[in-house]
């Protein structure tokens, strides 16, 4: 089995939020170990941020880095990626400038366990990917208040109800936020 390449896989060289990623969270085959994880170079063979930032130099994310942000940020910061949690990785890159990468992913790591419970708890099979940007995109603080909002839902109720009530909850409070949890489609 190979060493994984960074310390952290949960988060990305180029900030992606990899632990609260559908192919991070899936059982199947194709999942991912997550940026730099083991074997990941197998499922992401020509990850430049990978190979700049973690094989060359080291570091576990780009904002680490001296040269950051570089020019390999320049369609990041045009919005050019269709992929909808890349809208946060200049904010999880500032985090861990301000906080320092253990602070990061402590949050991160409580983000995991809420997308866990969710997953566990309210999914109706459907709403994997819902979930997992939910936990990316909303602030920190609207997840634990959405968290304690699950808590009062009654394990009685079936998983279509539970799972209405909080996709209900959520959107309220996305859309309180302007937060677009889904890309208009074209």
């Amino acid at each position: 089995m190979a060493e994984p390449l960074k310390s952290y896989p949960v988060i990305g060289c180029c900030g992606i939020d990899c632990g609260l990623c559908p192919r991070f969270q899936s059982q199947s085959s194709s999942a991912c170990p997550g940026c730099g994880g083991i074997d990941f170079k197998d499922k992401h063979p020509s990850c430049g941020y990978l190979t700049c930032c973690a094989m060359k130099k080291g570091l576990e994310v780009c904002s680490e880095c001296d040269d950051y942000p570089c020019k390999r940020f320049d369609s990041e910061k045009n919005g050019y990626d269709s992929f909808v949690t890349h809208r946060m990785i200049f904010t999880n890159h500032d985090f861990i400038r301000l906080n320092g990468i253990t602070h990061f992913i402590e949050n991160q790591g409580i983000r995991i366990e809420i997308l866990n419970e969710w997953l566990k708890n309210f999914d109706d099979g459907r709403s994997k990917s819902f979930f997992c940007i939910a936990c990316a995109l909303l602030p920190y603080e609207k997840l634990v208040e959405i968290h304690g909002f699950c808590k009062v839902i009654s394990d009685n109720t079936d998983i279509k109800e539970k799972n209405k009530q909080i996709r209900t909850k959520i959107v309220t409070i996305a859309d309180a936020l302007n937060i677009k949890l889904i890309l208009n489609k074209k």
